[in-house]
């Protein structure tokens, strides 16, 4: 796909990408705000008010009365919008045909820039948002990983957690919230589309988002550590869901991102991979992930699965032996060639679609600020070396900040027992 990107900054200091694609039939928008449950007043007590307001984020505004009146008019071409909210992010997203785009964007900026949040329409989505967490709690990742997270130094809430004091919050939080976090300052979006001959009104356009002051807030900083092995149990769940961590205290460089990357891939991405592939071979488990991930302050390395509780100790001695292999340096030529492939291929295969482009080039900017050349992706890829794989999973294991989870018809003694086996990597 042939594009054009370009920063644009708006008078009032928010700024963000403007991705021209010539002949493209869609128009693709995402508005992002540092807003999430971490910057919510008081969020040990009223840590949802961010999820309410995000579910209240195509309501009552200055040109509609109703969330019901809007997305009328909104997708009456077909055209799409969400929102999403994590701890620390929320945006709002939308995708029309290209020839409404100037419309969609409008209605976008009435929904970002003058929300009601009504009364009536906060006891709905108050009732959908419980009823959301509620369903969650069917979920085993939903419910383990949380508490994971907890234990390591995440300071995050679980969902019964959430649940439990959403009484405190009132309408008056959701619009306290909107007044703190969604400032000129903390704008940033990816607008992407056809817009040959279009830029000046498309800037002009933007430059019309009216927002009060305000900066960007900086990252949350956790204090992460070891914790001791629990499990959660479950007497009417049968398998066993696992969740491994492990921890830096630092953000992983992109190049060493990368090696982790063709690591997770050789272990675990393919059902010849060394992990899965023999896991899968042998029936122990259907299918088991890994997965690493670099934030501002740490990084992490995870795994996970779902297995019938008599085959959890073989899994274990079978990712143990295959990364205790990592670690003496036992990875082919072969191998690291083929999972580079394999991310050269997919890499390939990424941007599709408009939506595709904007979301790749959204997920990095909205993070640091960093506009990703996707041209230059292949040679990352090519670079990674045997000896930045080996180094980098070492680091997890030599800075020792880890632990591990189960969730099931199980009890805290098979976490031990699974515990052991894993300490022996460290």
């Amino acid at each position: 796909m042939q594009y054009e990107v370009s920063e644009f900054i708006l008078k009032d200091n928010g700024r963000g990408l403007i991705v021209n694609v010539p002949s493209a039939p869609v128009m693709s928008a995402q508005f992002h705000f540092r807003a999430g449950s971490r910057f919510v007043r008081d969020f040990d007590k009223k840590w949802e008010t961010a999820h309410i307001m995000e579910h209240m984020a195509f309501g009552a505004n200055n040109g509609f009365s109703t969330g019901s009146d809007y997305d009328a008019v909104f997708t009456e071409n077909g055209a799409y919008h969400n929102a999403w909210t994590s701890d620390v992010s929320m945006c709002y997203v939308a995708e029309c045909a290209s020839f409404e785009w100037e419309r969609i964007l409008g209605l976008q900026k009435s929904a970002i820039c003058d929300p009601k949040f009504t009364e009536e329409e906060f006891d709905a989505e108050y009732g959908n948002v419980k009823g959301e967490l509620t369903g969650y709690l069917s979920n085993a990742n939903r419910v383990l990983w949380p508490k994971i997270s907890q234990n390591l130094g995440d300071n995050t809430l679980g969902y019964q957690e959430r649940l439990d004091i959403m009484s405190n919050i009132t309408v008056r939080d959701i619009r306290n919230h909107y007044r703190d976090t969604h400032t000129s300052g903390n704008l940033r979006f990816v607008v992407a589309g056809d817009f040959t001959g279009k830029l000046t009104r498309l800037r002009e356009l933007l430059n019309s988002f009216e927002l009060k002051e305000g900066d960007r807030p900086p990252l949350p900083v956790d204090e992460m550590h070891s914790f001791a092995p629990f499990a959660i149990r479950r007497k009417d769940v049968p398998d066993i869901t696992f969740g491994w961590t492990m921890n830096l205290p630092r953000r992983l460089s992109d190049d060493e991102d990368t090696a982790m990357s063709v690591l997770d891939h050789i272990l675990n991405g393919t059902l010849h991979s060394r992990i899965q592939g023999e896991a899968r071979q042998k029936g122990l488990v259907y299918g088991i992930w890994s997965e690493t991930s670099a934030s501002e302050h740490n990084s992490t390395w995870d795994f996970g699965a779902s297995v019938e509780a008599d085959k959890l100790d073989r899994l274990f001695d079978l990712i143990v032996r295959e990364i205790r292999r990592i670690q003496e340096g036992d990875i082919s030529d072969a191998e690291i060639e083929s999972a580079k492939q394999y991310a050269l291929g997919r890499h390939q295969m990424g941007i599709q679609t408009v939506g595709q482009l904007n979301n790749w080039l959204a997920n990095r900017y909205f993070f640091d600020g960093r506009i990703e050349d996707f041209a230059a992706q292949p040679d990352r890829i090519n670079a990674v070396t045997k000896e930045r794989i080996i180094a980098t999973a070492q680091e997890f294991f030599t800075v020792n900040c880890w632990g591990l989870g189960i969730y099931g018809n199980t009890e805290k003694a098979v976490a031990e027992r699974l515990n052991e086996k894993l300490s022996k990597l460290f």
